[in-house]
Parts: structure tokens; sequence; C-alpha cells
């Protein structure tokens, strides 16, 4: 089995700004909600192109990051395939292996699977996420004194692992998920962007 992804990552949370767990440390509130969403610019799976697709893990981390036991659903593009369904899935259930599976091993539960509208716009740091009705994340970008975004790398943990992220805010983030206990509805607190290419 083998895969290569490009794309955008786009990752909101109730943490402040910055994330802690990135750095290793516990979250901000004890526990962290999180939306984390991989759009595919291109990229296949065993031959399979899955470009234009969209892949969203909603979780509920119920400590420090690195222990895992997440309790994760899981969002597909309404507009996949069922090959592109399934490329996706093996590669983020991490069954194909390769960077994404150790990402793959923190999730201890899944409650769902299921297909959504969703709409990705992230660009250069800015955009906004849409999954159906009860998800909604929009991002700005932090930028440094030279009008560039401001970037963390090598960090202890990462949604994009290979890649760094550039450190922004969720002017507006709504998430609301009965089976994981979610209801989330803040303004200004953590959410960063990233490219990222994966490859195994």
């Amino acid at each position: 089995m083998s895969y290569h992804l490009e794309g955008r990552l786009l990752e909101v949370c109730n943490c402040n700004v910055l994330c802690p767990c990135w750095i290793g440390e516990d979250p901000d509130n004890g526990t962290c909600d999180t939306i984390v969403a991989w759009h595919m610019d291109k990229g296949t799976v065993d031959g399979v192109d899955v470009a234009g697709n969209t892949i969203a893990a909603v979780a509920h981390v119920p400590g420090n990051i690195l222990q895992g036991n997440w309790t994760a659903a899981i969002y597909i593009d309404e507009r996949a395939s069922k090959a592109q369904e399934e490329a996706l899935l093996k590669v983020f259930t991490g069954q194909a292996g390769g960077p994404v599976a150790d990402l793959a091993k923190l999730i201890g539960k899944v409650v769902s699977v299921e297909r959504a509208p969703i709409r990705f716009t992230v660009v250069s740091g800015k955009g906004e996420l849409e999954i159906g009705t009860n998800y909604y994340a929009e991002l700005e970008p932090y930028l440094g004194a030279t009008g560039g975004q401001t970037t963390l790398s090598d960090t202890v943990f990462s949604t994009v692992p290979g890649a760094p992220v550039f450190v922004g805010k969720a002017p507006s983030y709504r998430s609301r998920n009965a089976a994981i206990g979610i209801n989330v509805d803040i303004k200004n607190h953590n959410a960063l962007q990233s490219t990222f290419v994966f490859d195994a």
C-alpha cells in the first residue's frame, strides 16, 4: 500500500492561542475539543486519485495529547466517490502506514464515520471550514515583523508530520457533537494552518 498526498490543514480547538499540545504540554482547559481537517490538493492512494477531497476529525482529547485515547467522529467530503472514501480512510486510520499512522494511533474510539458537505477555503493562512450544519471555523494568521506568517516547526506533536504550521486564531469556532459530548461556540481561540506532503 502506498500513497502520496499534498494539501492544506486547518486545525482549531478550544485552547487559547497558542495551543500547548504541540509542545507536549497539557491543554489549557485540561481537555481539548478540536476539529482537524486535511484537504487534498493532489494525491493518490494505491493509484486512486483523491484530489479535491477533504477528510476531518472532530475529537475530544481527554488530557495530554501525547497520551492518546481521543474520541473522534470522522467526516468525509460527500463529493468523494466510494473508492476515494475507502482510500482516504485507509490512510487516516493508519492502515496504510507512513507518517499518518502514528497520528491515527492516538485515536482510541471512533463514534462515527459519516459523509457530509465540507467547505474548505483556507489559502495562505486565511479562510474557513464548514462541515454540515454543526461545525464551522474561521482562520486568521498571525504575522511576523516582516509580514510573513508566524511559523511553528520541529514540535513534539503534529497533525502534519514533517511539516511546519502557521500560527493563527479562530475569530469564530463552533462545534456540536452529542456522541462525543462537544458543544463549543467560542471566539478568538487557537487555530493552526499548514501545507503538507505525506508519502508512504
